[in-house]
């Protein structure tokens, strides 16, 4: 079965498939060394000391667990066929990247948004701010006015769920009555799917809920680059969809 799924796979979903495996598996063989591969290759912040350019082209290779990459690439695998059926493989990676660096944008904006809120500057001295807080066995301490942005300074975004929601918006637009089954059981066309997860991620995202670690502005940012890059497309008459 699996064989003759990954045969039939369309050759950039493919190699995004395998290029995401290698990273994952590359975490624990820098683990064993004592080398956290994902504070070198996650995305921080802009003004994080931690920040590097390249970290916008890999931090979405990179996933935290194993629940993380399995179903960010089994939505590759099912949305990204079929969309790079109807592309075609050089269009198909180019919305891929697009989508994945809007999602990093727009996250990146929200982290500045929370830095000015807390620090009255987009650009805060960073190393003062990291010399308030300490990290323990028992978590993290020091002046609570500014943890948000000790936070954005620190911990870095990784995980292709960006791409992977743009990926889902742009089926939802090209096929919006095709029916997935969601849970494998229950029957959803695409365009509730996108709109139900889409609500989701906005709503968590403006919770705000200080235990929930996942960048719901990435998956937002992924859906919104995907809208504009579609809405674009389609305007161009010589391409059927």
């Amino acid at each position: 079965m699996f064989q003759s799924l990954f045969r039939n796979m369309q050759p950039v979903v493919k190699n995004l498939l395998i290029i995401n495996v290698l990273f994952f598996l590359a975490t624990f063989v820098f683990e064993r060394q004592g080398i956290d591969l994902g504070q070198y290759l996650g995305l921080y912040y802009i003004d994080s000391p931690k920040f590097q350019p390249y970290q916008l082209a890999t931090h979405f290779f990179m996933h935290a667990n194993i629940g993380h990459i399995f179903f960010n690439m089994f939505a590759l695998v099912i949305f990204g066929n079929l969309l790079e059926r109807v592309w075609g493989a050089k269009r198909f990676l180019f919305f891929y990247f697009i989508t994945a660096l809007g999602a990093a944008f727009l996250y990146q904006v929200i982290q500045g948004i929370e830095v000015y809120n807390e620090t009255q500057s987009f650009f805060p001295n960073a190393e003062r701010i990291n010399d308030m807080y300490s990290l323990r066995a028992d978590g993290i301490y020091g002046p609570t006015e500014f943890i948000k942005t000790y936070l954005n300074l620190n911990i870095p975004v990784v995980g292709a769920s960006g791409a992977v929601y743009g990926l889902l918006m742009a089926v939802a637009l090209i096929f919006p009555n095709t029916e997935v089954l969601l849970y494998f059981a229950i029957p959803v066309k695409m365009k509730w799917l996108a709109l139900g997860l889409g609500a989701i991620a906005l709503y968590s995202g403006i919770q705000d809920n200080p235990g929930d670690s996942v960048a719901h502005f990435a998956h937002l940012g992924g859906m919104l680059f995907a809208f504009i890059l579609i809405k674009i497309w389609q305007k161009d008459k010589s391409q059927f969809y």
